[in-house]
């Protein structure tokens, strides 16, 4: 059981029998009547975002989670297959259990997997990866990084806005969390 005294920013919790945590909270006391405390919770299975208001004191259960680092193998026909990195068990995942950015995932890396009663409900990649450019627009003398963007095709198949002066061929750093490019790898 979690104590609303002890809620704070990530905090996960069980409402109405699904998984939430806190984006942000406010704890308010009024000159007149008890203290509450305002939150704005976010879903971790479909991302629905609600606002609950909840009694200082009220006590709520924690979500049965479990997050497991585990090492993405290969992806065949829309499943995706994990190995857990310390028992070296196999499993394989379906596209819509992993959420939504499976399209950066690159063979042999390690993620972390958020699993809920026994269902993966998410995928968090490393902050930042280095994927290689395989097809874009060819850069034209006189394009600079100041320049616009255009869109290029990574090695996991995933399209990412990109400088002007990028080729095919080169490495480029991706902020997973954004989708955006982030500079050029030598």
């Amino acid at each position: 059981m979690i104590s609303t005294s002890e809620f704070r920013n990530g905090t996960r919790l069980k409402l109405d029998g699904a998984p939430f945590y806190i984006v942000e909270f406010q704890q308010v006391k009024p000159g007149k009547g008890g203290a509450f405390v305002r939150t704005r919770l976010k879903n971790l299975k479909t991302g629905q975002v609600l606002d609950r208001t909840f009694r200082s004191g009220e006590k709520l259960e924690e979500p049965d989670l479990e997050e497991c680092d585990m090492q993405f193998l290969y992806e065949s026909g829309g499943s995706f297959t994990f190995m857990d990195t310390s028992s070296y068990e196999q499993y394989t995942y379906e596209k819509n259990q992993l959420g939504d950015n499976t399209d950066l995932l690159k063979e042999e890396t390690i993620v972390q997997i958020l699993i809920y009663e026994g269902m993966p409900i998410s995928v968090e990649l490393p902050t930042f990866m280095d994927l290689k450019v395989v097809e874009t627009d060819p850069g034209i003398r006189g394009d600079t990084a100041s320049g616009g963007t255009k869109p290029a095709v990574v090695e996991t198949g995933a399209t990412i806005k990109v400088p002007l002066y990028l080729e095919i061929g080169e490495v480029i750093k991706v902020d997973t969390r954004s989708r955006e490019y982030v500079e050029r790898v030598r």
